[in-house]
C-alpha cells in the first residue's frame, strides 16, 4: 500500500524528472567538448579510432536530449549506460573509486541511467503525454 501511495504523489514524478534533467544536461554538457578538433587526438591517445569522437559527442548529445524531453528513455538510457560501462572498465580499468582516474562520476551516471531505464520516462515526459508510444520504446 505504501509502494502505491509513492509512486503516485507528485514528489516522485518531480524527483524522476529531476533526475533526467539532472543526467541528460551532463550529458550534453560534456558531449560539446567532443565536437573539438582536439578530441579526436585525445581519442588516438588513449587508443580509441579518432572518429569515434564524433559519433559519442553525437551519442551524449541526442541521448541527453531525449532524456530531458522524456522520449525513447530507455534506449537512450541503455545506450548511455552502455557507454558508461565501457569508460569505466576501458578507459578507467577499475583503478580507484575517486581521485586521479576514480570512478565516481561514471558510477554514479550509470546508477541514474540504470534507474531511468527500470522507471521508465515518468509522467513528467513527451512520452507520457503522447501515450502511443509503446513502453519497451518509452
Amino acid at each position: 500500500m505504501a509502494d502505491a501511495a509513492l509512486r503516485t504523489h507528485r514528489l516522485h514524478d518531480l524527483s524522476h524528472f529531476g533526475l533526467r534533467i539532472g543526467v541528460g544536461a551532463m550529458f550534453i554538457v560534456h558531449s560539446i567538448g567532443k565536437f573539438d578538433s582536439s578530441a579526436a587526438g585525445f581519442f588516438s591517445s588513449i587508443g580509441i579510432p579518432s572518429e569515434m569522437a564524433l559519433l559519442i559527442g553525437l551519442l551524449e548529445l541526442i541521448g541527453g536530449v531525449l532524456l530531458i524531453v522524456g522520449v525513447l528513455t530507455r534506449i537512450a538510457g541503455s545506450l548511455l549506460a552502455i557507454e558508461m560501462l565501457a569508460v569505466m572498465v576501458y578507459l578507467k580499468k577499475l583503478q580507484s573509486f575517486s581521485g586521479k582516474n576514480g570512478l565516481e562520476l561514471e558510477l554514479l551516471a550509470f546508477v541514474i541511467l540504470i534507474t531511468i531505464l527500470v522507471l521508465g520516462p515518468g509522467r513528467i515526459s513527451l512520452s507520457h503525454l503522447v501515450k502511443k508510444i509503446p513502453r519497451f520504446a518509452q
